[in-house]
């Protein structure tokens, strides 16, 4: 449904949507990125821009103009996913034995992979968390031994018997950036997930007829390059309530990632700040999204979707702006921008 309505809104607003292209490389003056070239069925295209935003995720437009990056080894990454959603499943049932063992966050520790480091209060929490059936299709040798972090949440059980958003599968050691880890992790994920349908329909009260539904559309990526900004947000950050001048948004103190989960219960909040959109090293370019600078703990609360939603509106505004007026992305009118954000309804501090 939002796809739909994201059509319309980009149709209503007169831009000229260009799909099914593949970004090859920037286009460069000097220092300046001033275009892209893109790849499609149809051949190569060069497209020029008076500004451009890099919201690949991967920071691939920065990296390539020559704007400094990070990308950790492979075993420092955080695990990628196939997600998937499940149908036949009986929700009365199922929602009978979640009411019967119901979980919270202090039972993500000791997981594999799950153990996490909370605030406490966190920790009597409710969580959809699913472990017990894999650790018993595992001690019953219904699925191989060496998958030991087949664990996670569900999202929502429907009367139609849908099971969805089921995040159970973590692939350790893949480089989103590289298609060969792109496509292993792929096919063993769904490998994995296939496991996983055993163990629930074997283990998980109502899921004895469930099957396969789909799969999401590709592996979930969560953490690749960083690129190094005009600020580089830190821990203390996004943990202790971080204030801007040059805010474009804010975001709960919510934490996910690198061993550390905090759950946004309490409404303290952190600003994003303009600055860390900011590449260093190259002009006409913002980065939104996931890459923007900052540290580990920090991406953790980054590369959340709605705080990627944040930036994203945040760049726009600023590209828009400097767009009309001439300026550049490192001499922008800020005040400005935060103007127009808080004319569009943001909330910026």
């Amino acid at each position: 449904g939002f796809r739909v309505v994201a059509a319309r809104l980009v149709e209503e607003a007169g831009i000229e949507p260009m799909l099914h292209r593949t970004f090859v490389a920037p286009l460069m003056d000097g220092d300046r990125v001033v275009g892209v070239i893109t790849e499609s069925k149809a051949g190569r295209e060069a497209i020029t821009a008076r500004r451009v935003i890099d919201a690949t995720g991967d920071a691939d437009v920065a990296h390539r103009a020559g704007a400094p990056t990070h990308l950790a080894p492979r075993e420092q990454l955080m695990a990628a996913s196939v997600m998937f959603h499940l149908a036949g499943v009986d929700k009365r049932a199922f929602l009978a034995g979640v009411a019967d063992d119901p979980q919270t966050y202090r039972d993500w520790s000791g997981n594999g992979e799950w153990n996490i480091e909370t605030t406490g209060k966190e920790d009597d929490m409710y969580s959809p968390f699913l472990h017990k059936p894999f650790k018993a299709a595992l001690d019953a040798g219904l699925i191989p031994a060496h998958l030991t972090t087949i664990a996670g949440t569900w999202g929502a059980v429907h009367d139609s018997g849908e099971l969805t958003y089921m995040n159970l599968v973590h692939l350790a050691g893949i480089d989103g950036t590289d298609p060969d880890d792109l496509t292993i992790g792929e096919i063993e994920g769904r490998r994995q997930a296939m496991h996983a349908l055993t163990a629930l329909k074997e283990f998980t009260p109502g899921c004895d007829g469930a099957r396969l539904r789909n799969f999401g559309m590709t592996l979930g990526v969560r953490d690749t390059r960083k690129v190094s900004c005009e600020y580089d947000m830190t821990a203390d950050d996004v943990r202790e309530q971080g204030r801007f001048e040059d805010s474009i948004g804010i975001f709960p103190e919510f934490i996910d990632g690198y061993g550390i989960l905090i759950i946004p219960t309490t409404g303290r909040y952190f600003h994003v700040p303009y600055r860390s959109m900011l590449p260093q090293g190259v002009g006409n370019l913002l980065v939104t999204g996931r890459a923007i600078g900052g540290d580990k703990t920090s991406h953790a609360a980054v590369r959340n979707m709605m705080c990627c939603a944040v930036a994203g509106q945040g760049a726009g505004v600023a590209a828009a702006q400097v767009a009309r007026s001439g300026e550049s992305f490192s001499g922008i009118d800020l005040a400005a921008v935060q103007r127009e954000l808080r004319r569009q309804g943001a909330r910026i501090d």
